[in-house]
């Protein structure tokens, strides 16, 4: 896929913010459960550059096939903890949040297992994935993962 618009050029002062941002955020939690959110988000936009890169990055930090594998199944699937079915609900939940508000249920699992701090932290990480997933998918971005990390590391010096 071709780029529509490279909104790093032609925005740039603002993407590098939004980077800027989306770290900051990311760092907020733990990284192996940002990562997990990222990928259950962008499978449900259908964002193939950030499944890509998040399931990449994933597994650079120790991340398992099995649990990659089954995360749109994670319902059903054994290998995840309370906490981590907590907010794969609430990030489904707020992705889809033009489908109706039905978020209640999923907002009882998350007080009980994040803090109030966390569960603002992770409602920010929540939105910053659905951005990025808009931006990627509206302008047709593909960025290779390495390139992205050489990226993000020039934004943050």
């Amino acid at each position: 896929m071709t780029a529509n618009i490279d909104p790093f050029a032609a925005a740039p002062s603002l993407m590098k913010s939004w980077i800027g941002t989306s770290l900051a955020v990311a760092a907020s939690l733990e990284s192996s459960l940002i990562e997990l959110v990222k990928i259950r988000a962008s499978q449900i936009n259908g964002c193939a550059n950030c499944i890509n890169m998040h399931t990449v990055e994933a597994r650079a930090q120790g991340e398992t096939e099995q649990r990659i594998y089954l995360l749109s199944a994670w319902r059903e699937a054994p290998c995840y903890t309370d906490r981590e079915r907590a907010a794969f609900g609430w990030t489904e939940a707020l992705t889809r949040l033009s489908e109706g508000h039905t978020h209640e249920e999923a907002r009882e699992a998350l007080v009980e297992h994040f803090s109030a701090e966390e569960q603002v932290n992770l409602t920010l990480m929540i939105n910053v994935i659905n951005g990025w997933n808009r931006l990627a998918v509206g302008f047709g971005l593909w960025i290779e993962p390495e390139a992205a990390k050489a990226g993000a590391r020039g934004t943050a010096a």
